[in-house]
């Protein structure tokens, strides 16, 4: 678009905007210039009719320029001016006489003039760049470049000729045109030249597949029809060039391990060549020569170096098992190796390119393995052989035995066993090696071997109660723990302690046992080849099964008891006197002499070569009590007697009877002492008495008879006789019974007997009027007592002349 074209545009925005500023001050300012022509806005002034703007340069001799617009135009383009030149701008509201109503002014320059393009060329694919003559005034310049299809365009701001474009295509064609800048806008476009871009350069890449040829493969570049390649080394001034249409090309005769630059481009079909390329590539290293292989002492590291290669910088040892090292010296160490293996080992050198062919192949063989398992075997006393399974390459075998003392053995042998000695009581630590011109195995398994501990000496044994038995002897060496063993018919007791000492408790009596003592520790367990020591245990405590009483002053005594050959003591001890013992060596013995009455405790103990047994249990034991030495019997009533003793020893209880033909009587008491009812009168009775201990015990005790007294008479009367004389007259049961009847007053008493046997009366004379009396008629026994527990009457007698009367008294009958 024109100028002009952007004029019409300008006015036609003002019209449109024109009542925007109605009434507001007039202003003006500068939109736009170019080398030629200025844009300028201004506000809208009421009133106004048209506007006047006005460009008038300010150090410059020549006339002013001027356009005139409507009056609703509010931009306008003013045109004719001379380039890179300072212009005062007015612009002024006209009325319809074309008087100035209002003005305003702004000061500015225009563009510098168009630039010339003298050349434009391309030397790279995406760059083109433009020669062109400077112009007066400008500050810069702004390169314009586009295609024909428009679907490239853009400005590149430079500072001055030639001036370079970039971004653009590979082999394209574009329009380019050239702008002068300055403080106020840009010139317009030059006039237009066309130019085309290079071929783009071949993206080259290479490899070196051997140490003497490098391969360098491209993609096609589009429209090219050639393309050119130059190689040098870098260490040469010489460079070869070849030609080709391809887009692969070889390089042969190479030096190894060393760095060659390729540089390639295209040409185009107008014989232009494009840009250009360069990649480095070096050759591959050769492979490695003069390795070593050596063992790093006292380590399962194997020491590999070689001769260094050309143009390496790092090397990588390979091997037959995959155990690999890198470094970038000419020496690395593999590791760990493993025993008994046979290595083939190559080196192989690396660079950028890759690796080289590996080295000739070395083989190496490792140290052997440890020999595993072990194993002891006892040849004899003292003697022994540490034995191993054999294991490959090797030369010969080492072993190392050391003892808990410090004491160490070696032995070598091309064989699986060594010899050494092994005495009781010790430690030993084993390991075996074995060695090939590597060297020696890592260390195997070690094998801890310990000795049965020796046998115990100065064993004495001494016991210690009836079931027990103390069994020391001197330490050990070796021995973690003793183990003391009584063997006996009935099984074996064990005791293990720690100490040289040990009391075997609970035997058996009466029993022969084996006792052994063994040394122990952990490793091996107990030594069983020592002599055992004999031991005879007591005898068993007897037991008494019983005790009888074989008179009133013996006692047999029986027991049970398991010993054999042994001799018996019994003793009897009482509560008072000494001890009584009996002897016997079977089951059975008396004992003689015991007093009644007394308590004893009896046991028996065995004896025999072996000691004493424990004493039996204890067995009490009572005589009978003794019999009382004095017993009465008293009758008390005409059917009760008092029965009555001395003290007897022994006694707790007694059982006192009365035994007759015509009735028993029976008393059981604690005292000395009892009442027995039930008596018949007039009977004759056999008295016993039975002496009882407080375990039972009893004595039979038998004493003189007793006769019960007559029967008290019956049907007992008084009849009045002349001359105060009574009449006792009664009934008797026994007709050869003797009688006597007493009266007793409060005055007097009287008293009559019978003057013959077989009489049942009696006369009492001298009876005292007014007097009460008291009537008894009782038997008379045999040493002419009377019998006292008959019962009395009362009788109250009165006067009747010279005869008395008597009346029974307190309900008493009278007399008849």
């Amino acid at each position: 678009m024109d100028v002009s074209g952007k004029s019409l545009w300008v006015f036609l925005l003002g019209a449109v905007f024109q009542n925007a500023v109605q009434g507001s001050p007039l202003t003006i300012s500068i939109y736009t210039v170019t080398s030629k022509s200025a844009v300028v806005r201004w506000t809208s002034y009421s009133s106004s009719s048209s506007y006047r703007v006005t460009a008038s340069p300010r150090n410059s001799p020549e006339p002013s320029v001027f356009s005139s617009f409507s009056q609703n135009s509010v931009m306008g383009s003013i045109n004719s001016l001379s380039p890179n030149t300072a212009y005062t701008f007015k612009v002024e509201a006209l009325d319809g006489s074309m008087t100035v109503l209002a003005q305003a002014s702004v000061d500015g320059s225009t563009a510098p003039d168009v630039p010339v393009i003298k050349t434009a060329s391309s030397k790279q694919s995406q760059n083109m760049t433009v020669e062109f003559l400077g112009v007066p005034g400008a500050t810069s310049y702004i390169l314009r470049a586009e295609t024909s299809d428009g679907s490239f365009f853009s400005e590149t701001s430079v500072p001055g000729s030639p001036g370079t474009v970039v971004g653009l295509q590979p082999y394209t064609v574009y329009t380019l045109s050239v702008m002068s800048v300055n403080s106020a806008g840009r010139s317009q476009p030059s006039e237009f030249i066309q130019a085309k871009t290079v071929l783009a350069a071949p993206q080259l890449t290479t490899s070196s597949p051997s140490d003497s040829s490098i391969v360098v493969i491209w993609a096609p570049v589009p429209h090219a029809v050639l393309y050119s390649l130059s190689i040098i080394s870098e260490d040469s001034y010489l460079q070869d060039r070849l030609n080709t249409t391809n887009t692969t090309i070889s390089f042969y005769g190479l030096r190894n391990g060393t760095n060659y630059c390729i540089k390639g481009n295209a040409w185009s079909p107008e014989n232009v060549p494009g840009d250009d390329f360069t990649v480095c590539q070096i050759t591959r290293a050769s492979p490695p020569q003069s390795v070593t292989l050596q063992m790093v002492s006292g380590t399962s590291a194997l020491s590999v170096s070689w001769a260094a290669v050309h143009g390496a910088n790092q090397y990588t040892v390979i091997s037959s098992s995959s155990l690999n090292c890198t470094s970038s010296s000419s020496q690395c160490t593999l590791t760990p190796l493993s025993c008994g293996q046979i290595y083939n080992i190559s080196v192989i050198a690396i660079n950028q390119a890759g690796p080289s062919l590996p080295s000739v192949p070395q083989q190496f063989i490792s140290f052997p393995c440890p020999p595993e398992p072990l194993r002891v075997d006892e040849i004899s006393a003292g003697n022994c052989s540490v034995v191993w399974s054999s294991v490959s390459y090797v030369n010969y075998y080492t072993a190392f035995i050391k003892r808990d003392d410090g004491i160490e053995e070696t032995c070598n042998s091309t064989g699986t066993s060594c010899n050494f000695h092994c005495y009781c009581g010790y430690s030993y630590i084993m390991s075996v090696f074995a060695n090939n011109q590597a060297g020696s195995s890592p260390p195997g398994p070690l094998l801890n071997q310990t000795t049965l501990p020796c046998c115990p000496a100065n064993i004495s044994v001494s016991s210690v109660s009836w079931e027990s038995v103390m069994v020391s002897w001197s330490v050990v060496r070796g021995a973690d723990l003793y183990e003391t063993e009584a063997l006996g018919a009935n099984g074996a007791l064990v005791c293990n302690d720690t100490s040289p000492v040990c009391v075997l408790s609970d035997l058996t009596c009466n029993t022969r046992y084996n006792l052994l003592v063994s040394a122990c520790n952990d490793p091996r367990g107990c030594n069983r080849t020592c002599s055992p020591q004999t031991y005879q245990t007591a005898p068993c405590m007897p037991e008494i099964v019983q005790v009888t009483q074989s008179n009133s002053s013996s006692i047999n005594i029986t027991w049970t008891s398991a010993n054999s050959a042994a001799n018996y003591t019994v003793s009897v001890i009482g509560s008072v006197g000494n001890a009584l013992t009996c002897h016997s060596n079977g089951t059975s013995c008396s004992v003689a002499g015991l007093p009644c009455g007394t308590s004893y405790s009896i046991s028996a103990i065995a004896s025999t070569t072996a000691g004493f047994s424990m004493p039996s249990y204890s067995v009490p034991f009572e005589t009978a009590p003794c019999c009382p030495n004095i017993l009465t019997v008293l009758q008390v009533t005409q059917a009760m007697s008092n029965v009555s003793w001395s003290a007897a020893q022994g006694a707790q209880s007694f059982i006192a009877s009365l035994t007759s033909s015509r009735g028993n009587a029976q008393c059981h008491t604690t005292q000395s002492t009892c009442l027995m009812g039930c008596i018949t009168c007039g009977t004759n009775y056999t008295v016993s008495l039975e002496a009882i201990s407080s375990t039972g015990h009893k004595a039979e005790c038998t004493y003189h008879g007793f006769s019960t007294s007559e029967c008290c008479p019956s049907g007992i009367r008084l009849f009045r006789r002349v001359n105060n004389t009574l009449r006792v007259q009664w009934r008797s049961s026994n007709p050869l019974s003797n009688y006597t009847a007493q009266v007793t007053g409060t005055i007097s008493s009287h008293s009559c007997s019978l003057l013959q046997l077989g009489q049942n009366s009696c006369d009492v004379s001298d009876i005292i009027c007014g007097d009460v009396y008291s009537v008894v008629v009782a038997p008379v026994n045999t040493d002419g007592s009377m019998v006292q527990f008959c019962s009395s009457k009362m009788y109250s007698v009165f006067c009747t002349g010279n005869n008395v009367g008597m009346v029974l008294y307190r309900g008493r009958r009278s007399v008849d």
